[in-house]
């Protein structure tokens, strides 16, 4: 009987143990089907953190036009572009300012060094894109040679875009500016007037309103496309190749914080890039030049 017992026991200990044997077997499978869940959710959280959204203010024409071409290439990369279309020169600086922007496309360095020269921010460059020559168009007047004395000319009102105008007029011989006034210079630095012309100071996006009125108007490239003008049609225009060129260029702009951001990063690269320049010249006759491509 003791013997039966002992092999009872042997046996029973056998099953047990086979049985023991079994069941971590069987985990195994179960292991590795829950890695494999979890590299899944491990993709799909990369995947979330790379399809960001980039929300960038923008002058209507040509600014968020341009961005229009690059929203499907920025897709491609992951980026959602949502453009915020602004029609004023204030609201796209103060919107990133505030945080309910990203970036900005409108402006050029000197605006932007103004800006925050004025309102004590520290929005940045982060690239420039392309460059819109300033134009003369006719009003009352169609050719500058016959400007009239006393003649009324429109120029922009804010300080870099009027310097620039008067610099454009300046260069066609229609006034001679002090010594030394560059990208500076107000009414209060004409040294020489011969025609007594008249400056009439107006927001930029009245320019084009204000042509009947006046002689001669100088208005930004941007806001004369909005117009319904071009660039061909105008009596003098800035040089592409220019100092304007170089210091007028339209950029993206940021905050600090984010002027390293991989997602703005790659904003500018599209638009600095082949895509976008073949866009820019076969869609605005000269009115926009690329810097790039």
């Amino acid at each position: 009987m003791k013997n039966i017992f002992k092999k009872a026991i042997a046996t029973g200990l056998l099953l047990a143990i086979t049985g023991s044997f079994a069941a971590c077997g069987k985990a195994e499978p179960t292991s590795v089907d829950t890695g494999a869940g979890s590299n899944t959710q491990t993709e799909a959280q990369a995947d979330a953190k790379t399809n960001v959204v980039l929300k960038v203010g923008a002058s209507i024409t040509p600014h968020s036009e341009i961005l229009e071409v690059a929203k499907p290439i920025l897709a491609e990369k992951g980026i959602t572009l949502e453009i915020v279309k602004i029609e004023d020169s204030v609201t796209p600086n103060t919107g990133v300012i505030e945080g309910s922007l990203d970036a900005n496309y409108f402006q050029h360095v000197p605006y932007l060094e103004q800006f925050n020269k004025e309102n004590g921010s520290t929005l940045v460059s982060v690239g420039a894109v392309h460059y819109e020559p300033f134009g003369v168009y006719a009003g009352k007047t169609k050719d500058l040679k016959d400007l009239p004395d006393g003649a009324t000319i429109a120029v922009p009102n804010n300080v870099t875009n009027e310097a620039r105008a008067l610099l454009l007029l300046a260069q066609e011989g229609i006034i001679k500016l002090k010594d030394g006034a560059g990208i500076n210079a107000t009414v209060g630095d004409i040294v020489e007037n011969p025609k007594n012309i008249k400056f009439k100071e107006l927001a930029p996006e009245q320019l084009v309103a204000a042509l009947p009125d006046v002689d001669v108007a100088v208005i930004n490239g941007n806001y004369a496309i909005e117009g319904g003008l071009h660039v061909s049609q105008a009596l003098a225009v800035e040089a592409n190749d220019g100092l304007a060129a170089q210091t007028y260029g339209n950029i993206v702009a940021t905050s600090k914080e984010k002027e390293n951001d991989p997602s703005i990063k790659a904003l500018v690269e599209v638009l600095q890039g082949p895509e976008i320049a073949k866009y820019i010249k076969d869609t605005y006759d000269g009115a926009v030049v690329p810097l790039f491509g």
